[in-house]
């Protein structure tokens, strides 16, 4: 369902600006055993590089997805070193996406704003995250990021759209938003530290 409607979004998203969806070229972050990828894909885009922090997830997309991705790396986005930050700047993303990955723990605040500097600006950005997330009373850093992040200068938001992303096991319907964007410019280094956000 999150693959779709945040592809979906995305597209149309592309489109209104005039711009040829089949021409970006994505850095998937957090991009697991390639279901956001596959997703892609069916919809023709011409680069597609994936990032992962966990090698299990890779060998799921060499298994069950086999070709989804022209380069998938497994890097830790909070220590990447320069020689392959410029190897993944070589692709010249100018979109980011990354789905179901945001706000419990499974990508840091610090590592987002790394994919996000690596993309191109005047790029795009597409994501979800719980809807939760957008409440005040969340203080975790992620939640925390995504909120400044969104009122901030770096990116103009598109579309926000709330959904619903599945059941809970106990049959409860959970909500998520999904966003787009355009970023505008890199985010600095002390954007975090100046929000008092941890990383």
């Amino acid at each position: 369902m999150s693959p779709a409607k945040v592809t979906s979004l995305l597209e149309t998203a592309v489109k209104q600006y005039q711009n040829n969806f089949s021409e970006l070229r994505i850095l998937d972050l957090g991009a697991g055993n390639g279901m956001m990828g596959e997703e892609l894909k069916k919809h023709g885009v011409s680069r597609l590089v994936g990032v992962d922090i966990i090698p299990e997830a890779y060998d799921a997309t060499i298994r069950d997805r086999p070709g989804v991705y022209d380069a998938y790396y497994i890097e830790d986005f909070t220590k990447l070193d320069d020689e392959k930050r410029e190897e993944i700047v070589s692709w010249q993303c100018d979109c980011m996406v990354t789905v179901a990955a945001l706000g419990f723990g499974d990508i840091p605040a610090k590592a987002f704003l790394e994919a996000f500097n690596i993309v191109k600006s005047k790029g795009w950005v597409a994501f979800n995250i719980k809807d939760t997330f957008f409440d005040a009373k969340d203080e975790s850093g992620f939640s925390k990021m995504i909120r400044e992040l969104i009122f901030s200068r770096y990116i103009e938001i598109y579309c926000i759209e709330r959904y619903r992303h599945r059941l809970s096991i106990e049959g409860e319907p959970l909500y998520y938003f999904a966003i787009t964007g355009w970023k505008t410019s890199d985010v600095p280094e002390e954007f975090l530290a100046s929000k008092g956000i941890m990383t």
